[in-house]
């Protein structure tokens, strides 16, 4: 059982224990070099031939920290040079942007805006002290994360550079370096060279994280015995109970020496501390290197890391040279096994179902990751809350504080090569980054690969090039040379070319939901996996989009700016809908998380399916502003659905229900059958409850299963039972709720349950097809007209709706359909009096909503709102409808774009939503709040929209290019 540390009011203070016990040489002495620095921008390339080095820069800055953060840099403007892909150029041209262009209020849409902006070099200078104690000892300097490429000189002497985007970048100082005063002066410098790993890597793109230059983690300088261990690797084998241990030794000056290493270990986030039998070994180093293998006994009694117990060891590695020089090597890790057995995963010999979320480095307030285990605690405690237990890295490798926190916590990560080797390179092909890869893998799994968490890893993201040759070499090399993880040459879309050795496959393909259909809970992704016989990991699964948070922009206090949501959230008002921005936000919330559901259930009952990578829970504030998270940039809640409710569907233990659709007739029986997917600690025996329940909360049937024993990594069959509705004279909505008894596992789903046939409505209202001259005499002479006016919309006819809402955005994807995010309604509108609904889209809207068309009132008076409202994309904000009413002329008129009679066989939901609005139209409630001329109307009919998209923009994003080429 582990200690709840979590819980403690100080974990703070855990959290920098923790991190002092990792540290590397912990008999070494320390110096912080953190603090103020002199610093100068070399805009010009000048600093090198006038030697900076020798000089005394000028300007001040604080590090750890950013150039923007320290408001460093060049102010933003049309031609700053970004680093990131833009596929729409609309915003340069759209003459309604251009007062978004002008110099002191320029709001750009594709990402988060920062303070200042380069590209280029910098320099940082410091003063530093060297204790006269420090003679004769091993000198480093010690930089976690710098952007990007660093050179470092000690007074007038350059001692090295280093180009890395994963780990820290360690400088051996001279080994005659003198004590008192000396200056470190740094060049930092963050522009794309000869190694292009992709404007869009997540590791460098204003997309995301932003193109920073800087130095934000740790920064000391560290003394210590010039007989050192190099690299200490920690292999557990749990069968044999023991842990083999790679020791690499360094001794300065090329020196040889021998003498004793003694191995010890200690479990401690558990409840009964176990402690491992000191093991003593000589070793030898010849000429300045020497290594050994030690297989250290951990004893009869082990704890072993997953996801329900991450219980951890500290291993203590010990030096003593025969003339007395000593060091000294803690390690974290874990007694674990994270394996492929045939089509699914298997931790410590247990099924294991990857829920998972891709991490695209989103850190608003700083455009870096965070470097504290506090921060990335939050992050993963989060991401559990809401049933997760697996986190992908797109495109780049997050900090040592992040692996700390993942083992902690019990979390298991892929972290990944810095590179989408795309849109400018390549993989394969020869240049510079195919060394690189293979370069920052080796330092990330040194450096890393010890952490029980890091359970998978792949070169980075959907490259082009020669990939099926490179990444099949590269999976090749790393199952050779070790086997604590699981290698995918690359996490990709379903068109890039299969890799085949791949141990386990991050493709999309079979993922999506085929909603042109009536929706049901029956299908699987059963096909489109048949053809892999290793685990399959949905990639990126979702990204539905929900309209911006505008009460989100308050929070950007930091190094950024939301000034793409302040563009968003002036053109909604200029649109007339300013006063809509929280209905549309928490109507189009309800529909995503209705999708997202959905497609995780459809998941979880696909036989041989081993896991899903959301893109993402969080939000993505770049690529156009994709605003597909549940979860804000600040992996904050955004009020439409919580944790707990998402964690009754993506869970380790799921029920789950099958039926072929949502919207039954009196005269049809609901039967659903009953299943539960199972990935727990441990076999269930359960008693299951399945109950309906009305909107006003009261149990209308109860139904009860067992017990049943649960499998793990099995989907459970429960069982299933009957219900009538029969005889009902109202239409109804029943929530289907299926739960384990005593446990937290629980799911549900609405239904709508319509009379088998309506009574006719005695109504002297004119149905009618066209807005016709019959129609313009009866609204003159005061009558009252129904318009269905499906397929016949002019105005808006451009505007593509499905039930689906947006996918990633329609700015990066040049408005590829649809184009809406659902639509909002006001329940309580009598107009909806026998038609069950909420203010959002469901399942009884499918038939009405799916492929309808939607009118464009762009001339409509101010303040007109419709009774059904298409939610526009926020790029556009169009005013649009689906059903709308007015007075026009001397009578009262509805219009809509949807296919409503009293005569559609099969289409319950219209005939019922249509049946409401006559019995709406005939009652004294009836009485349309705006008048609007009839031309106004017709003219929706007749004439195009007046505004119109061009992304002014040739290139394309990859998904909507043609199939990369595999050789």
């Amino acid at each position: 059982m582990l200690i709840n540390l979590f819980k403690l009011k100080k974990w703070h203070l855990l959290a920098a224990l923790f991190l002092f016990l990792l540290s590397s040489a912990i008999q070494a002495q320390t110096i912080s070099i953190q603090g103020k620095w002199r610093f100068k921008i070399d805009a010009n390339d000048e600093g090198l031939k006038a030697k900076w080095f020798s000089t005394v820069l000028p300007e001040t800055i604080n590090l750890p920290g950013s150039m923007n953060e320290n408001f460093k840099g060049d102010d933003i403007t049309l031609k700053t040079k970004w680093t990131g892909s833009i596929y729409d150029s609309s915003y340069f041209y759209n003459p309604s942007l251009a007062k978004y262009r002008q110099a002191n209020n320029i709001k750009i849409p594709f990402w988060l805006t920062p303070n200042k902006h380069y590209v280029g070099a910098a320099w940082y200078q410091k003063d530093i002290q060297i204790p006269a104690d420090w003679n004769g000892k091993r000198m480093v300097l010690s930089l976690e994360y710098p952007h990007s490429e660093t050179r470092v000189w000690i007074d007038d002497v350059e001692i090295g550079s280093q180009y890395t985007f994963v780990v820290a970048q360690n400088f051996e100082l001279p080994a005659n370096l003198k004590t008192g005063k000396h200056t470190i002066t740094l060049q930092i410098d963050n522009r794309i060279k000869a190694i292009n790993v992709g404007q869009d890597s997540h590791s460098l793109t204003d997309h995301t994280q932003g193109n920073w230059n800087g130095v934000v983690g740790k920064m000391f300088i560290q003394a210590g015995s010039p007989i050192y261990f190099e690299d200490v690797q920690v292999y557990p084998d749990l069968k044999r109970k023991v842990a083999k241990v790679k020791i690499q030794l360094k001794a300065n000056a090329n020196v040889s020496s021998t003498g004793n290493i003694t191995l010890s270990a200690t479990s401690f986030n558990t409840k009964q501390i176990l402690n491992v039998k000191p093991l003593t070994k000589a070793y030898s180093i010849t000429n300045g290197n020497g290594s050994l293998e030690i297989e250290l006994p951990m004893g009869d009694k082990i704890v072993t890391w997953d996801e329900f117990d991450p219980a951890l060891y500290r291993l203590k590695a010990s030096l003593v040279s025969k003339d007395g020089k000593k060091d000294e090597k803690q390690i974290q890790f874990g007694m674990r096994e994270f394996k492929a057995v045939e089509r699914h995963f298997e931790i410590n010999g247990r099924p294991v179902f990857l829920r998972g979320t891709a991490n695209n480095c989103e850190f608003p307030l700083t455009g870096y990751p965070s470097m504290d285990v506090e921060s990335w605690v939050r992050i993963f405690k989060i991401s559990k809350a809401h049933g997760l237990n697996h986190m992908r890295f797109h495109s780049w490798c997050p900090p040592e504080a992040a692996f700390i926190a993942a083992d902690l916590i019990g979390f298991y990560i892929q972290p990944e090569g810095p590179s989408w080797a795309n849109h400018g390179t390549s993989i394969g092909n020869g240049r510079p980054i195919d060394q690189f890869i293979y370069d920052e893998t080796n330092r990330m799994t040194k450096n890393y690969g010890n952490y029980a968490s890091f359970c998978m890893m792949a070169y980075g993201n959907e490259p082009a090039g020669k990939q099926v040759e490179y990444l099949t070499k590269f999976n090749d090399y790393w199952k050779a040379k070790d086997s604590r993880r699981l290698y995918t040459g690359a996490s990709v879309g379903g068109s890039w070319p299969v890799i085949p050795n791949n141990e386990f496959m991050v493709r999309a393909g079979a993922r999506g939901l085929d909603w042109n259909r009536k929706p049901e809970s029956i299908s699987t992704y059963a096909k489109q996996i048949s053809q892999f016989t290793v685990p399959f990991v949905a990639h990126e699964m979702g990204q539905y989009c929900v309209f911006p948070n505008f009460k989100e922009i308050k929070k950007y206090t930091g190094a950024y700016k939301a000034k793409n949501f302040e563009l968003f959230q002036e053109d909604l008002k200029d649109h007339d809908m300013g006063d809509q921005a929280e209905s549309f936000l928490m109507a189009s919330g309800k529909l995503q998380a209705l999708c997202y559901k959905n497609e995780i259930e459809k998941a979880l009952r696909t036989p041989n399916y081993s896991g899903y990578q959301l893109l993402s829970l969080n939000d993505y504030p770049g690529q156009g502003t994709a605003l597909i998270g549940v979860l804000d940039a600040f992996w904050d809640e955004k009020g439409y659905i919580t944790a707990k409710e998402f964690k009754r569907f993506s869970n380790s233990t799921v029920p789950l229900i099958e039926v072929s659709k949502f919207v039954y007739t009196s005269d049809e029986n609901f039967e659903p059958k009953i299943e539960i997917a199972h990935w727990g600690k441990a076999p269930i025996d359960a008693k299951i409850t399945a109950r309906l329940i009305d909107e006003n909360g009261k149990v209308v049937f109860a139904y009860k299963f067992g017990p049943k024993t649960l499998n793990v990594g099995e989907i459970n069959q429960i069982g299933s039972f009957k219900y009538s509705s029969n005889p009902i004279t109202k239409a109804i909505k029943l929530k289907l709720e299926v739960a384990i008894d005593g446990t937290e596992y629980a799911n549900d789903w609405d239904f709508w349950f319509y009379p088998t046939s309506l009574p006719e409505v005695k109504t002297y209202v004119y149905y009618t097809t066209d807005l016709d001259d019959k129609a313009r005499a009866i609204l003159n002479s005061g009558g009252k007209v129904f318009l269905n006016a499906a397929g016949k919309v002019i105005k808006g006819k451009e505007v593509v709706q499905t039930f689906l809402p947006v996918f990633w955005n329609t700015s990066w994807f040049k408005m590829r359909p649809p184009h809406t995010l659902g639509f909002v309604v006001d329940p309580k509108n009598p107009a909806f009096a026998e038609f069950p609904t909420s203010y959002h889209s469901d399942m009884q809207w499918w038939e009405i909503v799916n492929r309808t068309q939607v009118m464009n009132l762009e001339d409509f008076p101010k303040g007109f709102k419709p009774i059904v409202q298409p939610i526009d994309t926020w790029f556009l904000n169009r005013r649009l409808a689906m059903i709308f009413e007015a007075k026009v002329g001397n009578g009262k008129l509805i219009v809509s774009s949807a296919n409503l009679s009293s005569d559609l066989k099969g289409m319950p939901s219209a005939q019922q939503l249509y049946y409401s609005l006559q019995k709406y139209m005939v009652s004294d409630q009836f009485n349309p709040k705006f008048n609007v001329d009839f031309n106004v109307v017709k003219d929706i009919f007749e004439t195009p929209s007046k505004q119109k998209f061009d992304t002014f923009t040739k290139d394309s994003p990859d998904e909507l290019k043609p199939k990369p080429n595999s050789n």
